[in-house]
């Protein structure tokens, strides 16, 4: 197999990085891009928990769905209001509709979800159900 060299050496991780920016890539995903919302999610023996940056947006404008083993939030980011005649100098934040799909890594119970949003900041823990909880398997003395 013929590896794509750096600085006249053959690399053989290369091939691998450049698949993994084409998977990126197929996903609509830009390599080094951020999607919105940007989110931080990490779990424990009991649930797992996400947070979502979500500036702008109204807590009624914000749809939470989970289906097997997805969590998606969808809504929209309204443009602001500009006085007529105005021009823009600098325009970086993004509106419009949007949608982010996580992968959890268990089935969700749909009553097992909890969310409250406060200052433009999303939680939303989900429960693990009981039959997906790690458990402790006592050793009998023989």
């Amino acid at each position: 197999m013929h590896y794509p060299s750096t600085y006249g050496r053959r690399d053989p991780f290369a091939l691998m990085r450049r698949m993994m920016a084409d998977l990126d890539t197929g996903f609509g995903v830009r390599p080094g891009s951020v999607q919105f919302p940007a989110v931080n999610v990490w779990q424990n023996a009991e649930a797992v928990a996400v947070t979502a940056e979500l500036p702008g947006v109204e807590a009624d404008e914000i749809d939470i769905t989970v289906k097997e083993n997805v969590l998606t939030l969808s809504g929209e980011r309204k443009a602001p209001e500009v006085a007529e005649g105005s021009r823009w100098h600098r325009r970086e934040r993004g509106y419009g509709k949007f949608s982010r799909a996580i992968r959890l890594p268990f089935e969700a119970d749909a009553a097992k979800v909890e969310a409250r949003f406060t200052n433009g900041i999303l939680h939303v823990v989900i429960g693990r159900p009981d039959e997906e909880k790690p458990r402790r398997i006592e050793i009998k003395a023989a």
